[in-house]
């Protein structure tokens, strides 16, 4: 969507895992299909409580699911909706919403690490209380049912999963805003708002943007088909 005029801020993206295709979404709830991917619906003109940060797809590419600030979640195509953390307290904002291995179930993730699962995905553990160096910025499922988060500062925390290496305590050129497992799951990358990109396991770094910085700071970051 560059150079093209938006009604609201792009704010996450998600891969079609059939297609390789990949949806953006802005906070306004608006989703933009690109490749072979397929638009499934968005919260475009109508009234949400809170801003959207975030979307996931379901394994099957053919659903996706976005998530707002509040905990809010909003399921299209063959996506289920398996119950939110809308309208219930929270210490922090929510930033993240990552999809079980089956698509039967997804975890959100809140700025203090907090962790919250609904349906089939089950809940590993979180950084809800405890003191981070930065806010928890991404979630992603690992193929077993573990998951992994990442703080701004480029620390990863991982939960019945192996931890893979982190940048954290690592001095960086911006915030870390995003990550992304493999497809196998033993491995990921990490984002930043200036386009660096961290890669841990089998993870394969393919470029970034680091000598030409993108004219606004990346909001997240996705894999490919495969």
């Amino acid at each position: 969507m560059g150079d093209k005029v938006l009604n609201a801020p792009i704010v996450g993206m998600a891969n079609d895992p059939a297609t390789g295709g990949y949806w953006l979404v802005g906070s306004d709830g608006g989703v933009f299909a690109y490749g072979d991917a397929t638009f499934r619906g968005s919260m475009d003109n109508k009234q949400i409580n809170a801003p959207i940060v975030g979307m996931a797809s379901t394994p099957d590419g053919k659903g996706y699911w976005l998530v707002a600030s509040d905990g809010g979640v909003f399921a299209f195509g063959s996506a289920g909706y398996f119950g939110s953390m809308g309208g219930k307290p929270l210490n922090q904002a929510v930033v993240g919403i990552s999809s079980s291995p089956t698509g039967s179930g997804y975890l959100l993730a809140a700025a203090d690490g907090g962790v919250f699962a609904f349906g089939d995905a089950v809940f590993q553990g979180s950084e809800g209380g405890k003191h981070l160096a930065g806010p928890v910025s991404g979630i992603a499922s690992a193929s077993g049912g573990g998951y992994w988060l990442v703080a701004s500062d480029g620390g990863v925390f991982a939960f019945n999963t192996p931890f893979l290496g982190s940048m954290g305590g690592t001095r960086l050129n911006a915030p870390v805003v995003g990550l992304a497992s493999t497809a196998d799951g033993s491995g990921y990358w990490l984002v930043g708002a200036d386009g660096g990109i961290f890669n841990f396991g089998d993870a394969h770094f393919s470029g970034a943007p680091a000598t030409s910085p993108p004219s606004a700071p990346i909001v997240g970051i996705t894999r490919t088909r495969g």
